[in-house]
């Protein structure tokens, strides 16, 4: 198929005007919906804005080439604009955009309109075939245009590829990879195999695009190498590449200065790699740095714990509060199993893979075990959700330490230590510490705290209700929160059914206040924290705490102290509305038995819920452009 198959004449418009990029994109986004190309003009847009987002679609010499993938679109196809005084692109040289093409592809585009869009992004690295657009007077030109340079670019590759390189010209081998794998990862590679060719170098470029690895480097290629570049902004395979040096950059800069790196990747200077970790290893350069990026690794890697364990655990409540306890009259084999599975399996992998991806992301593989250990130490011995990522840290660290002194052994050695010096000496260490120094405090604090919570009483029920709403939230399902519940339940069975109230209540608010807050402050979380979020109201209403962890544990100076303020004020309230309640579980399900009010009841979740998630909504940054191309 050719490129101007996918360009019609009610596609191109050779004289727009338009005052900033914004309307530049409507333009275009208007002539592809007017043309019929799109199914949904709205989701279209959308999608070219969040490519936007991420980085700015102008790479320079008066081009931009904004993109998206989506359902939105009906059929493969492109829109051009040629603005004669030039226009403000945000482009990474600085300079106007002369030129636009948009680029439409349908979510189920197949390998071949993917790969005719790809060779549109090489033909605009050619600056005769841009003088041409700018000086075209008709769609018509145009079209002539794009057949005539793409029939020359065919003919040039077949010679390239037709030739005989002499035995003393140097080798140097690419991989260009960028988010979308439709333009920028094929302009990049032709840029540098047009540099190389000028430079008498042979080179061999891995495209991963779209359509898939195009050009797929061999063992063969690596190995008679003299330089090795990877341009990407996405994950590639680079566990081929360990011990070699090689050029790490974001895709933008094989397109921008590919003679630097041409040559930096045969001087022989390059930083020789290490790959330590799984298979595959982010090349990009707004990767996060430090606690925060080894904090979400384990937070996104315990999320599926928390949603599916979570939700199971709801659905067995439909059968019935105690449905899956053996003996009871509500008794049912079903609700068992879903509790089975999401709490007792489930619920309980979530600490140790939290801490277990935490090692991991500070000390690669070798970190993940000493960690995992250390988060199943804090699991099993009460040090909960906090014990985890204390553990999570000292197990990475732990390792980082070992790597150190273990670097000093000789080189014979080197295949041991992943296989058995790194995992014995860091579980025990990790083990020892957290069993002789974690565990013990927070235990012992966790003790203090019901002592504390029994001599108090019911002598002030709305102080009482604020500590133990409070309580709920501070660590959700960790030792605190647990206090907090088994003095409601220790109350339950003394005949006090009002501080139960309370702790239900206050646990209750959490996970519904980032449900609310991801709903009503889409700006301030990222596409995945609101798809995680809409599953807090199943788990919020069935008074599952623990759904609001991940959020937490990603900005805990701000999302802990907004939830325990609406935790404590709904505890409160349930205490001024004298709400009882004689069920330890169930959430909205067991409303209708409460003693007292169930309208009331509800109001006080609900008001708690409010109060948190507006305060979460005001205190918490608006998603950065960074946090969105990573994502």
């Amino acid at each position: 198929m050719k490129i101007s198959q996918l360009l019609s004449r009610n596609t191109i418009k050779l004289d727009l005007k338009a005052g900033d990029k914004n309307h530049a994109l409507n333009e275009l986004i208007d002539l592809l919906d007017n043309a019929g190309k799109l199914n949904d003009k709205a989701g279209y847009k959308e999608a070219i804005l969040k490519r936007e987002s991420q980085s700015s679609t102008g790479i320079g010499e008066g081009i931009g080439i904004p993109h998206g993938k989506t359902s939105a679109v009906k059929e493969a196809a492109l829109a051009l604009g040629v603005f004669k005084d030039g226009i403000d692109f945000d482009s990474l040289d600085g300079e106007p955009v002369n030129i636009v093409f948009m680029i439409a592809a349908p979510e189920g585009a197949n390998n071949e309109h993917l790969e005719t869009l790809s060779r549109l992004s090489v033909l605009l690295m050619n600056p005769e075939f841009k003088n041409g657009l700018l000086e075209a007077k008709s769609g018509d030109e145009v079209l002539n245009l794009l057949d005539k340079f793409e029939d020359d670019e065919e003919e040039e590759s077949r010679e390239a590829s037709s030739d005989e390189n002499s035995k003393d010209e140097k080798y140097v081998i690419a991989v260009t990879a960028c988010p979308t794998g439709i333009a920028h990862t094929y302009m990049a590679a032709d840029s540098l195999n047009k540099i190389g060719k000028e430079m008498g170098v042979k080179i061999k470029v891995e495209t991963n695009g779209s359509t898939g690895v195009k050009n797929a480097l061999t063992d063969e290629d690596i190995e008679k190498a003299d330089g090795i570049i990877v341009a990407a902004d996405k994950q590639v395979e680079m566990a081929r590449f360990n011990g070699k040096k090689v050029v790490i950059v974001p895709v933008v800069q094989a397109m921008k200065r590919p003679k630097e790196l041409i040559n930096e990747a045969i001087s022989g200077e390059a930083p020789v790699y290490s790959h330590s970790g799984g298979v595959k290893a982010s090349t990009g350069k707004t990767e996060r740095r430090g606690f925060y990026k080894h904090l979400m690794s384990g937070v996104s890697n315990m999320l599926p714990f928390v949603v599916g364990g979570g939700i199971l655990i709801a659905i067995s409540f439909m059968f019935g509060i105690h449905s899956a306890k053996v003996g009871d009259p509500s008794f049912n084999p079903i609700a068992k199993l879903l509790n089975d599975i999401g709490g007792d399996n489930a619920f309980k992998l979530m600490i140790p893979v939290l801490a277990g991806f935490i090692g991991s992301s500070i000390a690669d593989r070798p970190g993940f075990a000493p960690a995992m250990v250390g988060g199943l130490i804090a699991a099993n011995s009460g040090a909960g959700f906090l014990g985890g990522l204390i553990a999570g840290f000292l197990g990475g660290y732990v390792v980082v330490l070992l790597k150190k002194v273990f670097s000093k052994l000789p080189n014979s050695l080197e295949g041991i230590k992943p296989v058995l010096l790194y995992p014995l000496f860091g579980i025990l260490i990790t083990g020892v510490i957290m069993y002789l120094v974690v565990v013990g405090p927070v235990k012992s604090a966790n003790l203090a705290l019901q002592g504390w919570l029994s001599g108090m009483g019911t002598g002030n029920k709305v102080i009482l209700g604020i500590v133990l709403g409070g309580m709920m939230a501070i660590d959700m399902g960790g030792p605190i929160n647990k206090a907090a519940f088994t003095f409601g339940i220790a109350m339950i069975d003394a005949g006090n059914f009002y501080p139960h109230a309370a702790v239900m209540a206050g646990g209750m608010v959490p996970p519904l206040a980032i449900a609310l807050a991801t709903t009503f402050f889409r700006n301030k979380f990222s596409k995945d924290e609101r798809d995680a979020g809409f599953t807090n109201y199943i788990m919020g209403l069935t008074f599952i705490t623990e759904g609001a962890i991940p959020f937490a544990a990603a900005d805990p100076f701000r999302v802990i102290p907004a939830c325990v303020i609406g935790s404590a004020t709904a505890g409160a309230l349930t205490m001024l509305f004298n709400i009882g309640l004689p069920a330890p579980h169930g959430g909205i399900f067991v409303f209708p038995i409460v003693n007292g009010n169930p309208l009331l009841y509800l109001a006080a979740v609900a008001i708690g819920s409010v109060i948190s998630a507006l305060i979460i909504g005001v205190v918490k940054p608006k998603v950065s452009k960074e946090d969105l191309e990573l994502e």
